[in-house]
């Protein structure tokens, strides 16, 4: 299956808009949530790992103690693509806001 093209900097922005708890722009998403503890933190991992795989579009994650740091970036395309918002709006859907 073809992967979706890289975004233009005002498509990313504008989409952006649409996921206020992500920051960033056309060479990559960020978004940090601090969960109520390890492993609330973990357990959000394996459910963002299961989307993940579901969409076959891995971020990137880095844990501390139980606060996670998400990065979002088609690496094979160089930029965001439709991929990383999909997958925004998914890891949204599974973390407190």
């Amino acid at each position: 299956m073809p992967r979706p093209p890289r975004l233009s900097p005002d498509a990313v922005a504008d989409a952006l808009t649409g996921l206020p708890l992500w920051s960033g722009g056309a060479d990559g998403l960020r978004r940090t949530v601090e969960l109520p503890g390890f492993r609330d933190a973990v357990a959000a991992i394996v459910a963002i790992a299961d989307v993940a795989e579901e969409l076959d579009h891995h971020p990137d994650v880095d844990l501390r103690y139980r606060t996670l740091h998400l990065a979002l970036v088609s690496h094979s395309e160089g930029g965001v693509t439709e991929l990383d918002l999909e997958l925004a709006r998914r890891i949204d859907a599974l973390l407190p806001t």
